[in-house]
């Protein structure tokens, strides 16, 4: 069972995602005016949803406020169909997308998919060179800082990292790290992966490699 936050100003649209979801056993909270999701304590939340064309503060402006603030996956549900629309939501942090209109079994899979990642079971640390991951806290460090990833970025470093020296094209990290459905393009994977890049290399490190015309690897 998770605790989700669905906001969307269209009632219809949360009452929907409210019954689908608690056919799953969980617990949905819906916010149909996104001013007041600012005063959440959203650290209670395992994932949330965020429609994007909302009045008065839109979901892109939302997200980038709250981003800091939600240690757990966030998905955008979007009317709009554009590539450039999507890699803006996932540059400022968002894990996925689901373009509207959605049907329920895609809705139900990508929201299962989040959270069985989040869910995984770690134990151990995994030190490569002034590269630490927690696989348990699923944290990342840099020379003892914290490095602050979303939980998208993460998945991505994790696969990489546990296979270093191997090369993952941008589809295997879409099927391995993060489980999403094949509608998601190369450009989205290649967002997630350049924003952890600039994260890891802005705290002192490069580790990921580029490999043109295949994918990507974590240096050995």
């Amino acid at each position: 069972m998770a605790r989700i936050l669905a906001i969307d100003d269209d009632e219809a649209i949360t009452d929907l995602l409210s019954r689908a979801l608690v056919r799953d056993g969980h617990v949905v909270e819906v916010v149909n005016d996104p001013a007041p999701v600012l005063g959440l304590d959203l650290s209670r939340y395992d994932l949330v949803l965020c429609d994007v064309m909302m009045p008065q503060m839109d979901g892109f402006e939302l997200v980038g406020r709250i981003r800091c603030l939600v240690d757990a996956p966030i998905l955008f549900l979007t009317a709009k169909v554009a590539e450039e629309d999507a890699v803006h939501g996932l540059g400022l942090g968002a894990d996925d997308y689901i373009r509207k209109p959605f049907g329920i079994a895609e809705l139900r899979a990508k929201v299962a998919a989040h959270l069985r990642r989040e869910g995984r079971a770690h134990t151990r640390v995994l030190a490569l060179g002034d590269v630490r991951l927690d696989l348990g806290a699923r944290e990342l460090f840099v020379g003892g800082e914290v490095v602050s990833l979303t939980p998208t970025e993460y998945a991505v470093c994790e696969l990489l990292a546990r296979h270093r020296g191997k090369v993952f094209s941008r589809a295997q990290i879409r099927e391995s790290a993060l489980g999403w459905a094949s509608d998601v393009g190369d450009d989205t994977v290649s967002m997630h992966v350049s924003n952890a890049r600039a994260k890891l290399r802005r705290a002192g490190a490069d580790p990921i490699e580029t490999v043109w015309g295949t994918g990507y690897k974590w240096r050995a």
